[in-house]
């Protein structure tokens, strides 16, 4: 369906963790939101399996289902969920104007972007087939799934370091595939995975093929990048760590961001480079990437958002 209105007090753009509790605390304070869902309802735990690091699951909760509880406790207190994208704003005069996909606009007093990021991956048909079956982009997230198993991780960079590093809490192997012998990794990252009894290296290979086994994975095909031959790999569990991009692209020029297309907030606030338009979540967070904190962020959000509103006279 269409927005229901041509104007609106605040619109979310997106709709991960950041963006439903930016809906939820808006909401409940009388400033009737409306959320344009975007390419990817619910965002990248849309795309997870098992989530057991959220406060208040006790037992664990499946990603969609956790961003559909998110959804529907936003829409309980008057959230407008409208499943289309906006595919360009204009923040050089208020009220901003968001366009659509379906077609039209609508304009806004204030503005939440929490488009997220979207974690880069190696462009394999197995590869996304298998997401979140013994493949995933988030170490932290699902490393607990892979205790006492061996698995690899893909990267040679300080976030390929750091995954692994962390998953030796859990696996009983870590081996690290890089394409060259050349690794992007600060030397202090470099040296604290060297130095690790529990990671092993596979150094001028890429990863061509996953091998699916029941519930997860069972191997790789690597492909030596000099003499163009290939192997089969063993594994139970395989991490990319080849980064993340912030979906960030049509507001360029338009908002402030750091070199790699991050949002630029004024902390502790949220508020970017534009007043009246904010940010929450992954789209302006490249450290953390959780969904607690891209929650908590959302809170701010909308908070920074009321009091912002307020301050400008601004009322429904």
């Amino acid at each position: 369906m269409p927005p229901s209105k041509s104007h609106y007090r605040v619109a979310i753009i997106g709709s991960g963790p950041a963006g439903w509790t930016a809906a939820l605390y808006a909401s409940r304070a009388e400033l009737s939101p409306v959320v344009f869902e975007g390419p990817q309802p619910g965002g990248q735990l849309t795309i997870t399996t098992e989530v057991e690091n959220y406060p208040g699951y006790k037992n664990g909760v499946q990603g969609p289902e956790m961003m559909e509880d998110f959804r529907e406790q936003a829409k309980r207190f008057g959230t407008e969920v409208v499943l289309d994208s906006v595919t360009g704003v204009d923040f050089a005069r208020r009220p901003f104007s968001l366009s659509l996909d379906a077609g039209g606009s609508v304009t806004a007093d204030a503005v939440i972007v929490s488009t997220g990021a979207t974690a880069k991956l190696l462009g394999l048909e197995s590869e996304r087939k298998l997401m979140g079956h013994g493949v995933s982009a988030c170490a932290t997230c699902d490393g607990f799934f892979f205790k006492g198993k061996e698995v690899a991780v893909v990267g040679g960079g300080d976030t390929a370091m750091e995954e692994s590093n962390f998953l030796t809490k859990f696996a009983t192997k870590v081996t690290i595939i890089h394409r060259s012998e050349s690794l992007r990794a600060s030397k202090i990252m470099l040296d604290r995975a060297r130095k690790n009894p529990k990671i092993a290296w596979k150094l001028n290979a890429t990863v061509s093929d996953v091998h699916g086994a029941e519930g997860g994975i069972r191997a790789l095909t690597l492909t030596d990048t000099r003499s163009g031959t290939s192997e089969q790999f063993a594994t139970q569990g395989l991490f990319i760590a080849i980064g993340h991009s912030p979906n960030t692209a049509m507001f360029k020029g338009k908002l402030e961001m750091n070199e790699v297309g991050y949002l630029d907030v004024k902390h502790p606030s949220t508020q970017t480079s534009v007043e009246g338009v904010f940010a929450a979540g992954d789209v302006a967070d490249p450290t953390y990437r959780q969904a607690v904190s891209a929650a908590g962020e959302g809170c701010k959000a909308a908070m920074d958002a009321e009091r912002w509103l307020a301050a400008q006279g601004i009322h429904g």
